[in-house]
């Protein structure tokens, strides 16, 4: 028992000692972590030396229970020493001095922590003064600039960004509200004075200020890369359009039906990718010049957009730039002489240089063509052949040819061009010379729409085509025949005089336009204009179309609207291409002849009809056939025939026939790109066509043909193939082809 006593008494030495040491430890540690937590304002480096010797004051502590616990166990001695121990030491004083000093580092803690809530306290007190500082800049700088004259409307939602890493942003935005006039390329960039304006260019033609929230740099303008040296990506958005859209009076119109349709488009690309293989194209660099739009032009086409004016190339420019956009196309849009300049490389600005452009494709129209000429004098010949051109009624062979033009009398501004006929890019199919390159009919409505749309029910009215008073001249006597059946609404101007029972809605966009006629079982048309986008957009909202017959056909030779057109081509009612779509849809009629109107509308009025739409009129068909176009019409090589050969059909046109006509009557459509095959003595041999003698000439429109002696006439002049005349005494030889159904631009081959 005397020897256990010891054994216990030492157990329970190391036993208070283990829980001596465990809670001076565990102080020491609260202490050692406080200390390492740093503080990163601007009293960075004091604090941490201060916490310094506040550590080394810990270690001291430290140092102490050490030495405290050697001395315990050097007293208790090892398990096997039953030898008396030592007198212990009065360590009483020892400890009262370290509960002392750990009450000092608790209040020091303390006064630690409060030091640091009122650091981050003054670290908020100062980004607020600094903001509100940046605020009164700003509202000065806003200021300054809208002295002399007041602020601009546009700059009420314009309010300057945060300036952060742009230091000269604020100087140079003073330079431009002096200086802007004095180089016109500020302008065409879309300075037009507005603060909004100096930043909008400033952040994105230039790099010296912040871009706008929503905002972006618009690429393919102010860069340029190798022709064919990337990848044509479908694109799922027209973000890095709009930019060069918004900057420019001139595209305002196509900037809204862009912005208006764009979701149709994004889905139309995306469902165009899942049918065909779009992945190996090479991005084409084209420029897009609207000649007619320009301020040069003075047509003021888009002054006049909003207020009434004719809208339909407007409608071909915007889908043939959404178009080409979504196919994945670098677009270098041009809305001045000026701009097609800089981009040809022909003038310097005070603007930042622009790569100059080294086009694949020029998509202009007529005006746009002259004014390149212009421009370019005789060095436009190197563009030449990547020239197409947007000509709504379309240019045929013999008023293209200038030389043929002249000596047949038929020269006029719009002709004499000497393109290749396919050149030439038309609205509708009508003259198959050229090539049919279309717009798109917009008929989708937003949800809101039609949500409205569904709790209303057709109403027994008719809507009438007609947004200028003069359209209405002369109408009345038509109206009344209508006015007996239906409730007329119209979309005209109000100051026009029109007949008092109609109700009028003034000039109204394009989407209230749908509204109305999905309200209406009837859209009439007057006779004019010929050839608009708004017929198709009737019968695609269910509306069916009252289509004047023009009795004798309208043409050159009669009417003074086609006086100056490049074609002798016969309109023979209002919209062709409607009519050849035909009853129950279009109903075309005589406005003179009461009791037709009166046939027509009494079975539209005991009819329903569904919404129709042809697909080369839809956002879908229109990218299928502008790609096709894009990459197989090429006219600067001639390694390869498109369409294929495999796609052609040769038909005879008897005497006083055309190549058009005869191939229609086989189902079929004349293709001018398979007339130089047919030229020769040896290719018609392949057809059954034997020519006991030949000769080449250029005297005729209608070669290559036979005479009843078989007397072969080939053309000597590749310019004057001609798929529209005829010649009373020869047949021609017609190359013909296939089509794709609703889709007569592209043979069945073609994709």
């Amino acid at each position: 028992m005397r020897k256990l006593a010891p054994i216990l008494r030492w157990t329970l030495f190391v036993l208070v000692a283990i829980s001596f040491i465990w809670c001076l430890t565990l102080s020491f540690f609260i202490l050692g972590a406080a200390d390492k937590d740093g503080i990163s304002l601007t009293h960075q480096s004091r604090v941490q030396r201060k916490a310094w010797g506040e550590s080394s004051r810990a270690e001291d502590i430290m140092k102490r229970i050490v030495k405290f616990v050697d001395d315990l166990l050097n007293i208790v001695g090892p398990p096997g020493d039953l030898s008396p121990p030592p007198p212990l030491k009065d360590y009483k004083e020892e400890f009262r001095v370290l509960q002392i000093q750990m009450e000092a580092e608790k209040d020091k803690e303390k006064l630690r922590e409060k030091m640091v809530e009122e650091l981050r306290s003054d670290k908020v007190q100062l980004q607020q003064q600094v903001a509100h500082l940046e605020e009164l800049l700003r509202l000065q700088t806003m200021k300054e600039l809208a002295r002399d004259g007041g602020q601009n409307s546009e700059d009420k939602n314009c309010p300057l960004p945060l300036m952060d890493g742009y230091p000269n942003c604020v100087d140079k935005l003073k330079w431009m509200k002096e200086m802007w006039r004095s180089d016109p390329c500020y302008g065409r960039y879309g300075v037009n004075g507005s603060l909004c304006s100096f930043l909008i260019y400033l952040s994105e033609m230039e790099n010296w200020c912040p871009l706008l929230p929503g905002r972006a740099i618009p690429p393919g303008v102010t860069a340029s890369s190798a022709v064919g040296s990337d990848t044509a990506v479908v694109r799922n958005n027209f973000t890095g359009l709009y930019p060069s859209l918004e900057n420019r009076e001139q595209f305002k119109w196509v900037h809204q039906r862009i912005h208006s349709m764009e979701q149709i488009w994004v889905d139309a690309g995306r469902s165009l990718s899942a049918k065909y293989n779009l992945a190996e194209r090479k991005a084409k660099q084209i420029l897009v010049h609207p000649g007619a739009l320009t301020v040069e032009s003075g047509f003021k086409i888009a002054d006049s957009a909003f207020s009434g004016g004719p809208l339909g190339e407007l409608v071909q420019w915007s889908d043939l730039i959404a178009t080409l956009y979504i196919l994945g196309h670098d677009l270098h849009l041009s809305a001045s002489i000026p701009d097609l300049k800089v981009s040809l490389g022909i003038m310097r600005t005070s603007c930042p240089p622009h790569s100059v452009v080294t086009p694949s494709l020029i998509y202009t129209d007529i005006v746009g063509l002259r004014q390149i000429q212009a421009a370019l004098q005789t060095d436009w010949v190197k563009y030449k052949c990547m020239i197409r051109v947007l000509d709504s009624f379309g240019t045929e062979p013999d008023f293209n040819h200038a030389a043929w033009a002249q000596q047949h009398n038929l020269t006029s501004y719009f002709g004499g061009l000497n393109l290749i006929p396919m050149q030439f890019n038309t609205m509708f199919p009508h003259t198959p010379d050229n090539t049919f390159l279309g717009f798109v009919v917009q008929h989708q409505l937003s949800s809101e729409e039609r949500q409205q749309l569904e709790s209303t029910k057709r109403q027994n009215q008719a809507l009438v085509y007609g947004k200028r008073a003069t359209f209405w001249k002369d109408k009345e006597a038509y109206l009344d025949v209508i006015h007996r059946y239906l409730e007329i609404h119209g979309t005209v101007d109000k100051s026009a005089s029109i007949p008092a029972y109609v109700k009028n809605h003034g000039i109204v966009k394009g989407s209230e336009v749908q509204v109305l006629l999905r309200q209406s079982k009837v859209f009439v048309g007057l006779s004019f204009p010929y050839e608009g986008p708004a017929a198709l957009e009737a019968i695609a909202n269910g509306c069916a179309f009252l289509n004047p017959r023009l009795d004798p056909p309208h043409s050159r030779l009669n009417t003074k609207f086609f006086e100056e057109k490049p074609t002798i081509r016969e309109v023979s009612s209002q919209n062709p291409y409607a009519e050849a779509i035909g009853e129950p849809y279009v109903w075309t009629v005589d406005m003179q002849n009461s009791t037709d109107v009166e046939r027509a509308l009494s079975v539209i009025l005991n009819q329903t009809i569904e919404p129709y739409l042809p697909y080369e009129f839809t956002c879908e068909g229109m990218l299928q056939r502008v790609n096709t176009l894009t990459e197989k019409q090429d006219f600067c090589n001639n390694t390869e025939t498109w369409p294929p050969l495999s796609a052609l059909q040769v038909v005879k046109a008897e005497v006083n026939t055309s190549c058009k006509q005869a191939c229609q009557e086989k189902g079929l459509i004349c293709e001018p790109a398979f007339f130089p095959h047919l030229n020769s003595v040896d290719n018609l041999a392949n057809y059954s066509v034997y020519c006991r003698s030949s000769e080449l000439s250029d005297s005729r429109l209608v070669f290559p043909a036979y005479s009843s002696s078989e007397h072969c006439v080939f053309q000597s002049d590749p310019l004057l193939f001609s798929c529209v005349r005829s010649e009373e005494s020869l047949i021609r030889i017609c190359p013909c082809r296939d089509y794709i159904k609703d889709q007569i631009a592209l043979c069945k081959a073609c994709i």
